[in-house]
């Protein structure tokens, strides 16, 4: 294969994965604009019951048509079903909920705070877990950019009433839900032989079949489906939990999971600019400023920020009397 040739197809598949990257994060940020025009016409349940079913249905044919095998053992059954619940029925519930009552741009805001949850619950319950300098500066960051969306001090009253309050509560029970199956993941799928797909797939089998259980209790109200809520809930499902998931692995999978998860920052700028020119919603100035507090915070608790203090004491550890290998390593800001 000629050099030419070589470079253009390796361009080629950097513009595709450049496309899948973006797709991906165009796709969930606006997802909170799908799910507010959906809870219009169905319960939180409906909802969550038609994404889980299209999400599954896609997935399962990638299964089928990628030939990948299906886990296998009632304990990784039962493990990836408590995953389904948390990662998938719980947060989705409590989302869907939220929308009733919140505009979509400030539900996205929410979503951004999912990093920090993660690294909150994985201190708590993972035993190699540690809260370094850098975690502590990332967690006060971001307490203050959630202060900021949440602006207590005033205390807004609008249609919704004080249901505005506990929305604001429940999408930040999702992002918890968020942390804790990610970290329940890591502590007990760790060393798994499937693969993210595999995974994916089962979690979100297994919690289609929850939310088939739960609705008949939770979710036997009125149904009004219009052409705009069908496509909603299909996109929700189908491309937002099916095919994007896929071009986010094999993002994961060209560049790494660390330059993959930036698509953290991009979501919720696609969440609030499309809730201000598809819905007329407005956000305010301390919900920008906020959300802005709130990504500084990942970059910071990820190590991609570094404090001026923290830039200094590396420039110490680099002097012939240090051990610069364990100081100045990536992971050991993490």
């Amino acid at each position: 294969m000629g050099t030419n040739t070589r470079s253009a197809l390796l361009n080629g598949r950097g513009l595709a994965l450049g496309a899948q990257y973006l797709g991906a994060a165009a796709v969930w940020g606006a997802s909170f604009l799908f799910i507010k025009i959906a809870v219009e016409g169905l319960s939180p349940a409906q909802l969550v019951l038609g994404r889980l079913f299209f999400g599954a249905v896609v997935l399962a044919g990638i299964m089928l048509v990628t030939r990948r095998r299906w886990p296998r053992g009632l304990l990784v059954w039962s493990h990836l079903t408590a995953i389904g619940a948390i990662m998938c029925v719980a947060p989705f519930l409590l989302f869907s909920w939220a929308a009733q009552y919140l505009p979509a741009g400030l539900s996205s805001i929410y979503n951004a705070t999912t990093p920090i949850a993660t690294m909150l619950v994985a201190l708590a319950i993972l035993p190699d877990e540690r809260l370094t300098r850098i975690k502590t500066a990332g967690l006060f960051v971001a307490a203050g950019g959630v202060l900021l969306v949440a602006a207590p001090w005033t205390a807004v009253v609008d249609a919704s009433g004080d249901m505005f309050f506990w929305a604001q509560l429940a999408c930040l029970g999702g992002t918890t839900c968020y942390g804790l199956g990610f970290s329940y993941t890591r502590r007990f799928l760790r060393g798994s032989t499937y693969d993210a797909v595999t995974v994916s797939a089962a979690q979100i089998g297994a919690g289609a079949v929850l939310i088939v259980l739960l609705t008949p209790f939770i979710g036997m109200t009125p149904v009004a489906i219009t052409p705009g809520i069908a496509v909603s809930v299909i996109v929700l499902g189908g491309i937002g939990t099916g095919i994007a998931y896929v071009w986010y692995t094999n993002v994961i999978n060209a560049w790494g999971a660390t330059n993959a998860s930036t698509v953290t920052y991009l979501t919720p700028i696609g969440g609030v600019i499309l809730g201000v020119l598809v819905l007329g919603e407005t956000i305010l100035w301390n919900q920008v400023l906020g959300g802005i507090v709130v990504v500084v915070a990942i970059l910071v608790s990820q190590g991609r920020l570094r404090l001026p203090r923290d830039s200094w004491a590396r420039k110490l550890s680099e002097t012939p009397t240090e051990d610069a290998s364990s100081l100045t390593s990536p992971v050991a800001h993490r």
